[in-house]
């Protein structure tokens, strides 16, 4: 600008010594002079005014830069999602007859969110009941009988018994009477056959009745797997029919509603869903372009405009969505008062680690990756316009990749009226 203001000054000497001089006007001289004053001083002024404004030190602000190691961070959002989600579904057709919960709702795994009718399965819990208590009936009259069974056979066992003591007592008698001559020895040979034909018949039968014993428990347990799998069946039905009254299964909050009052719903369709109040992870919206730059385990940090909570990333999609990736961060430290389900969040999540960085405090007016032109303290009373190029900004630390050097210190305060200056003269 000062050569530009200089070469209009030469060019105006210039016209003026063009002008023609003449002897017989000589106030044309003396106008011309008078002219040419006007002009370079004109001139110098306007050079002056526009290469150095004076600006009271009062108005200026000023930081510097400084050089150090530095964690780059970048922004995102999300919200915050429960760690455990269950879905309710219905236990069997029916129709919707209340609605005791709404979402937003803190429930406990006993409360109840609604209920539903379905007088069949009513019918039908008490078709079972009735089968279970015939199959108990029968299995009752199946032990009575088994156990009248096994005391008429052990009384013919006793009767074999007694035989065989009758039998043992003739020989004895037979014996006696042998050896006085009196009995035969074919009266003899026939009692010792009789006992010996009493006591095989005992063997026999005591054989007949361990086989009958065991037969009977065999057909006694198969009564029993009848009667549990009636049992299984009945406790079944009666589960079903207590599910009608659909609860929450866990304690969090209510997060949403699929159906309406007096609605129809089918078997396993969705009912509701309930998540964690106290366990929550944060899902956040990764950038496109820096996404490849997280690692997992990556640490990120929260604000839930009441405070902030320490999170590890553990999870990063492979799909872009609208432009940014999905990820989700593992909560490590405490829950802020405000921490719920759904709740927006911003958040900044730990990209690299910088050494020997150049970087400043973050102030009104310094716009990241960019390249602007702030005015820098050139000494105590000179303040020069620089060329800057500004990198990432993290944790309110801007970084500085080109055009200062550390110690430097740059005006932070407004500037924009003195956009058109080079350099600035401060006026204490």
């Amino acid at each position: 600008m000062k050569d530009e203001y200089w070469t209009k000054y030469h060019k105006v000497i210039s016209n003026c010594m063009k002008i023609e001089l003449s002897s017989r006007k000589p106030w044309l001289k003396w106008t011309g002079f008078v002219l040419f004053i006007l002009i370079v001083v004109s001139a110098g002024f306007k050079v002056r005014s526009d290469a150095v404004k004076s600006v009271p030190r009062s108005e200026l602000s000023f930081h510097a830069v400084k050089e150090g190691n530095l964690d780059i961070y970048t922004d995102v959002y999300g919200e915050l999602i429960s760690a455990k989600e269950q879905l309710l579904t219905a236990p069997a057709m029916g129709n919707v007859t209340e609605v005791l919960a709404l979402p937003g709702t803190v429930v406990t795994s006993e409360t109840v969110i609604l209920r539903l009718s379905n007088p069949q399965l009513e019918q039908e819990v008490n078709q079972s009941r009735g089968q279970l208590a015939e199959k108990q009936a029968e299995r009752e009259a199946l032990k009575f009988e088994q156990q009248n069974d096994r005391l008429n056979f052990l009384g013919r066992i006793e009767d074999i018994k007694l035989e065989i003591e009758k039998a043992k007592l003739e020989h004895s008698v037979h014996q006696n009477l042998r050896e006085l001559g009196v009995a035969s020895a074919i009266e003899l040979k026939r009692a010792e056959l009789e006992v010996k034909q009493q006591s095989d018949r005992l063997n026999f039968e005591q054989k007949k009745y361990s086989q009958f014993v065991e037969m009977q428990s065999y057909k006694l347990k198969q009564m029993e797997i009848t009667l549990e799998q009636q049992q299984m069946a009945t406790q079944a039905l009666e589960q079903q029919l207590a599910s009608m009254q659909v609860k929450a299964g866990m304690t969090g909050s209510l997060q949403s509603l699929e159906i309406e009052l007096g609605q129809n719903v089918q078997l396993g369709q969705a009912l509701a869903k309930v998540g964690s109040d106290d366990e929550l992870i944060a899902r956040l919206r990764l950038p496109r372009n820096q996404a490849d730059q997280i690692d997992i385990d990556a640490p990120v940090i929260i604000d839930t405009q009441k405070g902030q909570i320490n999170a590890r990333i553990r999870r990063i999609e492979s799909v872009v969505t609208d432009g940014s990736v999905r990820a989700d961060a593992v909560i490590e430290g405490e829950l802020t008062s405000n921490a719920r389900p759904s709740l927006s969040i911003s958040a900044k999540v730990f990209i690299e680690h910088k050494e020997n960085a150049l970087f400043i405090e973050q102030q009104s007016g310094f716009r990241p990756n960019s390249k602007q032109a702030v005015f820098k303290l050139q000494n105590d009373s000179l303040l020069q316009k620089t060329n800057i190029t500004f990198g990432q900004l993290s944790l309110n630390k801007l970084l500085i990749t080109d055009g200062l050097k550390p110690g430097d210190q740059v005006v932070s305060s407004e500037t924009d009226q003195y956009r058109k200056f080079y350099q600035l003269s401060i006026a204490d």
